[in-house]
């Protein structure tokens, strides 16, 4: 004998009633699926979601209470939550690559073809994701970006120098007063002191000799040019 197909056991949070029940009537005239709850806000989604272990939770993320993207950060942080696809009117890229970070599977257009829905929760009920095609390129560049500004947040604070900071930084552990690091690099004295204020808040010093000694224990204290170089733009 041939075995049966799974049902997919659906659970759909939306707050209006209308799409709920016509999206129930469509994916069970489907076949194949099986809609086990409805949610009218994003609390109601949570608990459904943890009391019926569906399958699927299509997910609106515009709901009252608690948002879809809420409701997605407290599933994610549970075992055994339902793969989460996003159905909703609009979304930019960085929306979809939050959700997906956040524990989406997918993502579906409500104006999308019901063809499409179908296919998109059979894609993720097999463990994979499902993303239109057309905005894959721009949720990569959206994760590299999020990813370098990560890499950015985790600088030290001596990295975030600049390099006219840095010269500032050595001329003061080495001693020199604001007005002779002015007259040495062709700068005014009011120039110095904003390039100084900058540095303590860059660093997390208050004063000059913490400046000095944090130069000393991170190798900013190096060797100054001899020569003047040209005065800042």
């Amino acid at each position: 004998m041939t075995a049966q197909p799974q049902i997919i056991r659906i659970v759909i949070a939306d707050d209006h009633p209308i799409l709920r029940e016509g999206l129930r009537r469509l994916l069970e005239d489907e076949g194949g699926f099986q809609v086990v709850g409805q949610a009218a806000d994003g609390a109601e989604a949570v608990r459904l979601g943890h009391e019926l272990r569906p399958d699927v939770l299509l997910l609106d993320l515009a709901m009252p209470r608690v948002s879809g993207l809420e409701a997605l950060r407290e599933l994610a942080s549970t075992p055994a939550a339902p793969r989460v696809l996003v159905l909703t009117v609009a979304i930019d890229d960085a929306q979809v690559v939050e959700a997906l970070e956040m524990g989406a599977r997918g993502v579906v257009l409500k104006e999308a073809a019901t063809e499409l829905l179908f296919k998109a929760i059979r894609t993720v009920v097999a463990g994979q994701y499902w993303v239109g095609r057309d905005t894959v390129s721009d949720i990569v560049r959206h994760l590299r970006e999020r990813t370098a500004a990560a890499a950015r947040r985790r600088l030290s604070p001596a990295d975030r120098l600049t390099p006219r900071e840095r010269e500032i930084v050595a001329a003061v552990a080495g001693g020199e007063s604001n007005r002779d690091v002015a007259k040495r690099l062709a700068l005014a004295e009011g120039t110095v002191k904003h390039h100084i204020s900058n540095v303590f808040d860059k660093l997390g010093v208050s004063n000059r000799a913490e400046l000095a000694a944090y130069a000393a224990s991170h190798g900013l204290a190096e060797a100054l040019p001899t020569r003047k170089p040209a005065a800042d733009q």
